[in-house]
């Protein structure tokens, strides 16, 4: 396959129930972008490191980001609570859920925290709302699809 189209890829945020948690996406999302995984890398060049090139070892991982981008509602519910998360003190439970209701689907499940969200209104254009969400852990991808 020479890849996918990415048109109704959706971010969804739990309630965080004990048993069953139910996930509810995020209207007017417009971009996703990550997970954006990153790796550490600890130099260990010594004076006798081989024809004088640096020398590396794999160090911590962090499972990054995901940078939203949003058609800006504040009438809207589920946009209402991005603003709920940022407020609390603990972590909560997200999903980028791509191919949904297909044999193909995929999901990246982290936990994460709310770092910050941009609301911007141009006089010539719509209002955006930007959100980005650090993941705390590893973010899992699994194939979800039924």
């Amino acid at each position: 396959m020479a890849g996918i189209d990415a048109f109704g890829t959706q971010f969804a945020r739990s309630d965080m129930a004990e048993t069953d948690p139910v996930f509810e996406t995020i209207a007017n999302v417009t971009d996703i972008s990550g997970p954006s995984r990153e790796r550490e890398q600890i130099e260990v060049t010594a004076h006798d490191s081989p024809d004088k090139y640096r020398e590396f070892v794999k160090g911590l991982k962090d499972g990054g980001s995901v940078e939203l981008t949003l058609n800006y509602d504040p009438d809207s519910s589920t946009q209402q609570l991005l603003d709920d998360d940022f407020e609390e003190d603990s972590l909560r439970d997200y999903r980028v859920v791509i191919l949904p209701g297909t044999a193909e689907e995929y999901t990246w499940e982290f936990s994460a925290l709310i770092t910050a969200l941009g609301d911007e209104f141009p006089h010539d254009d719509k209002a955006e709302r930007s959100v980005t969400v650090k993941i705390t852990g590893k973010p899992d991808l699994s194939l979800t699809g039924v």
